[in-house]
C-alpha cells in the first residue's frame, strides 16, 4: 500500500530530510576523531523525534535543529581556524 502525502506533509518532509543532510555534512567537519560520534548523535535525534505529531510541534523541532545546526557549524568552523 502507498501513501500519498498532502502537500503541507511532503512539505514539511522535505524541510526535515533537508536538515538532516545539512547537519550529515557539517558532522564532515568536525575533527575526524569525533565525526563518527556526531553523526550517531545527529541520527539518534532524528530518530528519537520521528514520530513526532502535531504541524506546530514539528514547525518547532525543525526550528530547533536549525538553530542547533547553525551553533554547530559556527562552533566547528571556529576550531578549523584555531587548528
Amino acid at each position: 500500500m502507498v501513501l500519498a502525502l498532502d502537500l503541507q506533509a511532503f512539505i514539511v518532509r522535505a524541510r526535515v530530510l533537508k536538515l538532516y543532510r545539512e547537519a550529515l555534512r557539517a558532522a564532515r567537519m568536525a575533527p575526524p576523531h569525533a565525526r563518527a560520534e556526531l553523526r550517531n548523535s545527529i541520527r539518534e535525534e532524528m530518530e528519537r523525534n520521528r514520530h513526532a505529531d502535531g504541524a506546530q510541534k514539528i514547525r518547532f523541532l525543525i526550528s530547533e535543529g536549525n538553530q542547533r545546526l547553525k551553533g554547530l557549524k559556527e562552533m566547528l568552523e571556529m576550531q578549523q581556524r584555531h587548528a
